[in-house]
């Protein structure tokens, strides 16, 4: 059994919150770089320009490459051999994110209550997925997420006799019904499967991995690139002003789920899909 110290829990994730706010996965900065190369408006290629000074600035100056530092989404894996000391899992990522937020001059955005609407100041307290994996480590990944994408995510209960054209449509709909709001380019996350919220779970999951990354079955591959090219032939272009890039990847997650249910959910990502990762 190895014995950590909750400390380095906190330290970690105040961390990972600057870092995935100030830096993009570098995967996805050469995805934007490729696609403005492939995109054909003159006026997209423009926009794309602005993205690349935007990300050029904010490495320049030390600043969040968004305005939105997000909902700080924590993923951890926590090895079955290691005792935390000195406070809950809970407590530190918590504790973490307010250390991040707070000295690393980042916008806190949470309010404790949906409906009181007073802000925490410190943007806490986080969402916090956890699974218990075998081992001694502590993987500990820190997905800010800003609510002008968040907000246009949706969730489908198909029934099994949908068609997979039927998803393919539900998933192009919900990013033409989105338009401009989550700042297109977009990434896009789709789960399918499991019940209604290890559904959004899983759309989740998708969203936060490498844009690099493809699906390992063949057919949710194929279909992810399927739903690429149909986001695509929306028009909406580079944060709306029109283009032949709306969405710059779809991955996809699929899990088990029940003979009468088949759950599909969107979550959208806007240009710059932030997250950091990091093994104790």
């Amino acid at each position: 059994m190895r014995e950590l110290p909750i400390q380095e829990i906190i330290d970690t994730v105040a961390e990972l919150c600057i870092q995935a706010n100030k830096i993009l996965p570098e995967n996805l900065e050469k995805k934007i770089h490729s696609c403005k190369a492939e995109e054909q408006s003159p006026v997209g290629r423009s926009v794309f320009d602005d993205l690349e000074a935007n990300l050029n600035a904010a490495r320049q100056e030390d600043l969040p490459i968004c305005q939105d530092t997000g909902m700080a989404v924590v993923f951890v894996e926590l090895g079955q051999e290691v005792h935390l000391v000195g406070g809950t899992l809970r407590e530190a990522v918590n504790a973490g994110v307010a250390k991040g937020y707070t000295e690393g001059y980042l916008r806190c955005s949470i309010v404790g209550d949906p409906l009181e609407r007073i802000n925490t100041r410190n943007n806490t307290p986080a969402i916090l997925h956890l699974e218990l994996v075998s081992g001694d480590k502590v993987n500990i990944s820190v997905c800010p997420k800003g609510f002008g994408s968040e907000n246009m995510s949706q969730l489908k209960m198909f029934t099994p006799a949908a068609k997979q054209e039927e998803i393919v449509s539900f998933v192009r709909d919900v990013i033409a019904q989105a338009g401009s709001n989550p700042c297109p380019p977009v990434v896009v996350g789709v789960g399918i499967g499991g019940n209604f919220e290890e559904c959004a779970f899983l759309a989740k999951k998708a969203l936060c991995r490498d844009i690099a990354v493809r699906n390992p079955k063949p057919l949710y591959a194929e279909l992810e690139q399927t739903m690429l090219n149909e986001i695509n032939k929306t028009g909406i272009g580079a944060q709306g002003f029109g283009g032949t890039i709306t969405a710059l990847c779809v991955n996809i997650e699929e899990g088990a789920t029940h003979i009468a249910g088949l759950p599909v959910a969107v979550n959208v990502g806007c240009h710059v899909t932030r997250h950091a990762m990091k093994e104790i």
